[in-house]
């Protein structure tokens, strides 16, 4: 997959990127764009179906804790610096009419 620099311009566009429109600016960039999408395709043809998904370079297993309803202890502490707190809750300003 190739990009033009009307493409540019559109990806500029939609990503409310400044971009001049000197020529040459313009085809720099369109340069980068396809050297970015070329090794995005190199990196497709990599298999990965033997690949177990992972969220984390590191093993590790995650804290379990019991899953509790609280107001945290302290709710006095929580809303004291609140502008305007109203029986232990944040009173805000309306914002739906």
């Amino acid at each position: 997959m190739s990009v033009d620099i009307d493409t540019v311009r559109r990806i500029a566009k939609l990503a409310r990127i400044r971009v001049s429109e000197n020529d040459a600016d313009l085809q720099a960039m369109t340069q980068e764009l396809n050297v970015i999408l070329n090794w995005v395709e190199q990196l497709e043809e990599i298999d990965t179906s033997n690949v177990k998904p992972m969220n984390s370079a590191v093993e590790t297993t995650l804290f379990q804790r019991t899953d509790q309803v609280t107001d945290g202890g302290y709710p006095d502490k929580i809303v004291k610096n609140a502008p305007d707190a109203h029986d232990n809750m944040f009173v805000v300003p309306r914002v739906v009419e």
